[in-house]
């Protein structure tokens, strides 16, 4: 096991009713930015809660934050928060609120074009606004971690950046504001929660035992509880599971001091910027493939994988590999996802210009060990058509 420091100052208030205990984490007089995406929060009750719970700070809001939060929305509440001079911002939402809310806190301070920090660049973050997040939609883990990702439509580029100035000052989880979600956006959340597993597991062996274990405790958990959201919406007991499960899967501690592979991320990202797939079913679809393709490098961790996790212990190590790629897809596919391209419109003739999109970001030396080039991704996404 490598060596690591893990840190994560985001303080959780978690279950039920914490919506109220907002009023304890901002001084009163603050001016706080509420932001939020559609209307949602006010058909269901949490924005009520929210500014009742903000009652003694001077209060706005900024709605209209997309599923994948784009540049240009979120420049419009960047020129607000400068120009009324916001003391504190709320996200109210899931990881694309989160996540643009990041951006803006960060952007507040920069100097120059904002998109420089995702660009690359010498670009530094070295001032952000504070804030504090209210999660609706248990998928990303952003309420507990210090990155984003943001689109900017005139470039059609889907960026992640990241700061340690962050981290969310709190996060209210409370799982009854997730009971009126989409069954649509609750199979998002669970497949997107298990990816970000099982790229910071599904890489080589390195003895870290805790890591191991933890992570396929929380994709025992997600197999277990994620049908059951579907069949029982309104289920505290499993919502609750699957929330924490999702914020565990990726506030950095799974992945301290082990091998990632963050390839299927990156390949869905652009599958997102280029046609506007829901991030979660580019996952869906890419990591079959990948592990399709790279089933000798992860051999050790895919049978440790297919054992621990769906039980598979009989058989060669080809067909036992086969068997788990397979139950991971079949996955996907109970949760009501479409795991090809062409469920989705996307044809051969389609994926030049996705592979030309990763050489443009950079992307030309992804996974565990750097070898996923520009014609291994062509490979991951000719298998997944």
């Amino acid at each position: 096991m490598l060596n690591f420091t893990f840190r994560n100052p985001t303080k959780i208030l978690f279950g039920k009713g914490r919506i109220a205990d907002i009023h304890n984490e901002i001084p009163t007089g603050k001016k706080v930015l509420i932001t939020y995406g559609g209307g949602s929060i006010k058909a269901n009750g949490v924005l009520e809660q929210v500014k009742k719970a903000l009652s003694g700070c001077n209060v706005s809001e900024f709605a209209g934050i997309e599923p994948n939060p784009t540049y240009e929305k979120l420049m419009q509440c960047v020129h607000i928060v400068r120009t009324f001079k916001i003391d504190f911002l709320l996200a109210v939402g899931g990881g694309s609120v989160i996540d643009g809310t990041k951006f803006i806190a960060a952007a507040a301070f920069y100097e120059g074009d904002p998109w420089e920090m995702l660009a690359g660049g010498n670009a530094k973050i070295t001032k952000a606004l504070p804030f504090g997040t209210v999660l609706t939609l248990p998928a990303t883990g952003s309420e507990m971690n210090s990155n984003a990702v943001i689109t900017n439509k005139a470039l059609c580029a889907k960026l992640a950046f990241g700061s340690p100035l962050l981290f969310p000052v709190f996060s209210v989880l409370d799982p009854q504001t997730t009971y009126t979600l989409p069954a649509r956006q609750i199979s998002n959340g669970v497949v997107d929660a298990f990816v970000h597993i099982t790229e910071q597991y599904l890489t080589y062996p390195v003895d870290a035992k805790v890591q191991d274990r933890f992570a396929e405790g929380l994709l025992l958990t997600l197999i277990e509880e994620g049908p059951k959201a579907l069949k029982e919406p309104l289920s505290y007991d499993v919502r609750a599971n699957l929330m924490w499960s999702a914020t565990l899967a990726l506030n950095f501690l799974i992945g301290s001091g082990v091998p990632q592979d963050w390839t299927t991320h990156m390949i869905g990202h652009e599958i997102t910027a280029f046609k506007g797939v829901d991030h979660a079913a580019t996952l869906a679809i890419v990591l079959p493939s990948l592990l399709k393709l790279k089933r000798e490098e992860k051999k050790g961790k895919l049978l440790q994988y297919g054992q621990r996790v769906w039980g598979i212990t009989e058989g060669t190590d080809d067909e036992r590999i086969d068997k788990t790629i397979e139950k991971t897809a079949q996955f996907f596919e109970s949760m009501g996802i479409a795991i090809h391209l062409s469920d989705y419109g996307i044809t051969e003739e389609n994926i030049q210009v996705i592979v030309d999109q990763l050489i443009t970001h950079g992307m030309v030396k992804l996974g565990e060990r750097g070898t996923v080039t520009p014609d291994v991704a062509r490979d991951i996404l000719k298998l997944s058509l």
